[in-house]
């Protein structure tokens, strides 16, 4: 009997192209067919067919309390009470700019948008429209949305799919953007001999997370931000993933360099769609209604995505979570080393991001990456599948954790995973 995922995914593919609202949720990397679910709760999904997994994906990342956590279904719920949207300022966004510029270091001032991509599309617009120049620098396999100027060499679902460039992406606007090999300054450094008069901006993934999981190099970051100040160059960090998830200010926090602008989404929407743009204030200022640089959107603070998005970094807070991520993370790196001993595989960390790599190390960027047995990771991932886990279904994407997850979750990933590498 056909399962009732197989029949919603048939009905799904009659109406939607290809069967989904987003590329790589198809499987069409790993093979078979993607199961529809019907709810999820802490660190687990709930298929329709009634089967349970343990989940590693969380909705690609804003999922970091774990599904569904009482504190975020509350905040909505109060929130709907009052109206679903209005196009009208509310007190919600007000709150959240100053969270963000409270949290994040280099963010002065912030704008509302629907989504990472958005945030990315702004970000770029507006460094052109603040410096006057076109071209722009990305890093291949970094993916920062479908922005038509950035499906260059991109990651993500584009990379999955094998075609990391995009039909439909005129080639005069590809040409103004310069793709080079992640955590390879001297490439950086020579693209600047060569156009540094005409580069508006350097964007980047500090932390790649759409081609597996993949750390900058000691200096690297730096670098950049002394070759954008050597050239009047604005730096924008894309942290839609990074975030809020790796510490309260993002990576940036981390490594301490300061981009002049930022990326922002996942996290900060609880679950609901949502982005968000800032750093300087006079580049920042350059955006209409005061400045020369026009963007817009009807549901842009959305009180709904607001509300759910500071419950959630109000609770993060409070229960010192990024401190509890850490631990866990640590905990589950401890156990994947112990089960991937002596294979030729290579997993990286940071917190509570995560990558193995059906390869030999090191992996530093995407050509290193692509060397992955993509076939293996496939078998890999069908048997952690049917065993229920799930990873994402790609080797090209992190995996995240999330307070939802317990030490007895983590060593039954363990036993399924070791399980897995066996067959």
């Amino acid at each position: 009997m056909p399962s009732r995922s197989h029949e919603l995914f048939e009905a799904a593919k009659r109406r939607i192209p290809g069967g989904v609202n987003s590329p790589v949720r198809a499987f069409r990397s790993v093979g078979g067919e993607p199961f529809f679910i019907e709810s999820a709760s802490g660190c687990r999904v709930r298929d329709v067919d009634g089967k349970e997994y343990i989940d590693y994906v969380g909705t690609w990342g804003p999922a970091i309390l774990g599904h569904a956590p009482a504190v975020v279904i509350e905040a909505v719920r109060e929130a709907a009470g009052c109206g679903l949207s209005f196009g009208i300022p509310n007190p919600l966004e007000v709150e959240m700019a100053e969270t963000i510029c409270r949290l994040v270091p280099s963010v002065e001032r912030v704008r509302m948008v629907n989504s990472g991509t958005e945030a990315t599309m702004s970000c770029i617009r507006l460094a052109r429209g603040f410096t006057g120049r076109d071209r722009i620098i990305k890093f291949e396999g970094c993916y920062h949305g479908h922005v038509d100027s950035l499906l260059v060499k991109a990651g993500s679902g584009a990379l999955t799919h094998g075609r990391p460039d995009s039909a439909g992406v005129p080639a005069a606007l590809a040409a103004l953007t310069v793709a080079l090999p992640f955590n390879d300054l001297d490439a950086v450094a020579a693209a600047f001999a060569r156009d540094g008069r005409e580069i508006a901006a350097i964007i980047v993934e500090p932390v790649p997370a759409n081609a597996g999981l993949y750390l900058p190099e000691p200096g690297f970051l730096e670098g950049l931000r002394a070759l954008c100040d050597a050239h009047d160059t604005l730096l924008i960090f894309d942290e839609v993933m990074t975030g809020f998830r790796l510490a309260p200010g993002g990576y940036q926090e981390l490594c301490g360099v300061r981009p002049d602008l930022t990326a922002l989404g996942k996290v900060i929407g609880g679950g609901l769609p949502v982005g968000a743009f800032g750093g300087r204030a006079d580049i920042m200022d350059h955006l209409s209604p005061d400045g020369p640089v026009y963007q817009a959107g009807t549901l842009s603070g959305n009180p709904l995505a607001l509300a759910a998005g500071l419950a959630q970094l109000r609770e993060l807070e409070r229960r010192d979570g990024w401190e509890a991520l850490e631990a866990l993370g640590a905990a589950f790196e401890a156990a994947v080393r112990e089960t991937i001993s002596g294979r030729p595989l290579t997993f990286h960390r940071i917190g509570s991001m995560f990558c193995l790599y059906f390869t030999e190390g090191p992996v530093r960027n995407l050509a290193d990456a692509l060397r992955s047995d993509r076939a293996a990771f496939n078998r890999y991932f069908h048997a952690c599948l049917d065993a229920g886990v799930y990873f994402a279904p790609s080797q090209f994407e992190a995996g995240f954790l999330s307070l939802g997850h317990t030490a007895d979750d983590i060593a039954a990933t363990n036993r399924i995973t070791r399980a897995a590498l066996q067959e």
